[in-house]
């Protein structure tokens, strides 16, 4: 028996590959096991090979594998592209149709299973993922009831005879694999422990934590791979009285979000790298008008249109630094599912708080990847929005404004919401003075843009656990650094090192910016080494952290740019070639 199966699906995109992995991450997951899923895509509808990776497991897992157990292969480019894959004991499940072949070095065994024309027996070539969902349980030892309820709720809304169709083409791909596989499986699942558990991409994640924080508008243009968020709550807003619109563009979108949030409902955006770009203009804008705004960026291959659906994380410096002009800014950067809801929570807090842009850093991988995840707490949930003065007192000259912009000791101004009786005041993209008239003086000025920028001092100390630390040694040989999805290879990479009795600690950055110095400073200057991971081609982060903390002979890089994301396997031997010592294949 197995504690973990890696289960991969591939073949041309449209052909079902996405609804087949699909269909057999959900059966498991609701049999209580652990499941991450990562797709590969192309940047088109249809057409171009895809394929689907899931990793079954009995405990829990944040990364994809190195290694593949079982490939289900719709066309020979599958097997082309991903038998180097395979374990040795791995097996080829194949549609006969195109008389599949495999390279003489992989180990693994092919099986040729007639999908497409088992699927046609039974009313349609279409049903041929069923097929191969059936095999797949012939070979994992899994009974094929176990899918009934899925495709009861995917199919029953067509018909009953719809659902006994897709069954019997499942049934018959699981017996055509049980006549056929002889003593070749040893690829049976331990058993799960039956807990029910959500299985849900980052971005649902994000959407829910949106909501959950009180929003109630989503201005958005669609990019991928931000584009979920918004069809998420295309369907879930109007639930609870809130809307989604489709702008014509991403600045629209951010300015929308801008006018709303100044009337008092909480609004946000998403967006890409591309997207980001075009609504820098409009984040300055929310930096001094101190109007508060979440954008959710979700990273992907750069630069101009680059990999849209591919793996990176190099909008790191542009997060930070991209506006023109200096605006107190805050990026936070989840790095797990439940991290990106409860962040999200706070995103939007923290906006009204403090009255200034937060951009909510995720990346492909973190967003896109279906992962098994723990059920939310809700009564965790707060929501705090700052100095809003319902109020305020009249004024004796009547000429006068509500000081909208005064300057406090903290940098926070009081606010209030259009409409409050003695509220009124101007408000201006231009420098101004307290009650939001221009005012360009290099007194007024200097009084201005202090008070702005202090308006942070607080942040960190104040932010839900700025980094994520697993350091149980005082004096580690090697520390590793990470942000937002390569918190679980890295997680994986240290559990193997430690095993061999390698002193590791793991640090992940929740908080970019401000940069949280105080906290990451003693891990930094207690490690031999540091080794920061990180899916871009200059090491930003790494370069950060230089900037921010120092020790700048001590830290290494291992950057990935190539549009895959890390796996444990990757980490673990970067580690070991920064150490200067052997490693093994885990």
């Amino acid at each position: 028996m197995k504690k973990q199966i890696t289960w991969k699906v591939g073949g041309q995109q449209g052909e079902g590959i996405e609804s087949t992995g699909e269909i057999f991450s959900i059966a498991l997951n609701r049999l209580g096991y652990y499941l991450y899923g990562y797709r590969h895509f192309s940047s088109r509808i249809k057409g171009g090979h895809t394929n689907n990776k899931v990793r079954v497991s009995t405990a829990k897992v944040n990364a994809i594998s190195e290694t593949v157990d079982i490939l289900v292969a719709f066309d020979q480019e599958t097997i082309d592209l991903n038998q180097h894959e395979l374990t040795k004991e791995g097996i080829i499940i194949a549609d006969a149709k195109f008389q599949p072949e495999k390279a003489e070095r992989t180990n693994a065994e092919l099986f040729s299973v007639p999908f497409t024309e088992i699927a046609s027996d039974h009313g349609t070539s279409l049903m041929k993922n069923m097929v191969a969902i059936g095999a797949t349980c012939a070979v994992m030892n899994l009974e094929v009831d176990v899918f009934t309820g899925v495709i009861r709720e995917i199919f029953g809304r067509k018909s009953e005879e719809m659902v006994k169709k897709n069954m019997n083409a499942m049934q018959a791909g699981f017996q055509y694999m049980k006549e056929n596989l002889g003593n070749a499986s040893g690829l049976s699942l331990a058993e799960a422990d039956g807990t029910g558990r959500m299985f849900m991409i980052g971005n649902d994640a994000i959407a829910m934590g949106a909501m959950a924080a009180g929003a109630r508008l989503m201005p958005a243009y669609p990019i991928t791979p931000a584009s979920d968020i918004m069809e998420y709550l295309i369907k879930k807003l109007p639930k609870v009285g809130g809307t989604v619109i489709q702008t014509e563009d991403e600045i629209a979108a951010v300015t929308m979000a801008i006018g709303s949030n100044y009337a008092g409902t909480r609004s946000f955006t998403a967006s890409s790298g591309p997207g980001m770009s075009l609504m820098m203009e409009a984040i300055g804008l929310s930096g001094m008008t101190e109007t508060p705004l979440v954008v959710v960026d979700t990273q992907r291959g750069g630069p101009s249109t680059g990999l849209p659906t591919k793996q990176e994380q190099s909008d790191l410096m542009q997060m930070i630094y991209g506006t023109h002009g200096e605006i107190p800014k805050v990026v936070i950067a989840p790095s797990t599912a439940e991290e990106a809801f409860y962040d999200t929570v706070e995103a939007f807090n923290i906006a009204d708080e403090y009255q200034c842009p937060v951009i909510l850093l995720s990346d492909l991988q973190l967003s896109l990847a279906k992962q098994t995840v723990t059920p939310f707490d809700f009564g965790k949930v707060e929501i705090r929005r700052g100095k809003v003065v319902e109020e305020p007192e009249e004024l004796e000259d009547k000429n006068a404004y509500f000081k909208r912009y005064e300057i406090t000791e903290d940098g926070i101004s009081p606010r209030v919401l259009p409409g409050t009786k003695n509220g009124i005041h101007h408000v201006t993209g231009l420098e101004h003075d307290e009650e939001g008239r221009p005012n360009e003086s290099a007194a007024n000025r200097q009084k201005q843009m202090e008070k702005r920028m202090r308006k942070l001092d607080s942040l960190v100390e104040r932010f839900p656990n700025p980094i994520a630390v697993d350091a149980p040694y005082e004096e580690a040989d090697l520390i590793l650094v990470g942000f937002n999805s390569t918190r679980g290879a890295i997680e994986e990479a240290v559990e193997h090192l430690r095993k061999e009795n390698i002193k590791v600690n793991h640090m992940q950055i929740r908080l970019i910016h401000p940069f949280p110095t105080e906290q990451v400073k003693p891990y930094i200057e207690s490690a031999k080494k540091v080794l920061v991971v990180e899916n871009n081609a200059t090491g930003q982060l790494a370069n950060i952290i230089k900037m921010n903390v120092g020790y700048i002979d001590n830290i290494s890089s291992k950057l990935r740019f190539d549009g895959d994301p890390f796996s444990p396997d990757n980490v673990y031997t970067a580690s070991k070639e920064v150490l200067e010592l052997e490693y093994i294949n885990i």
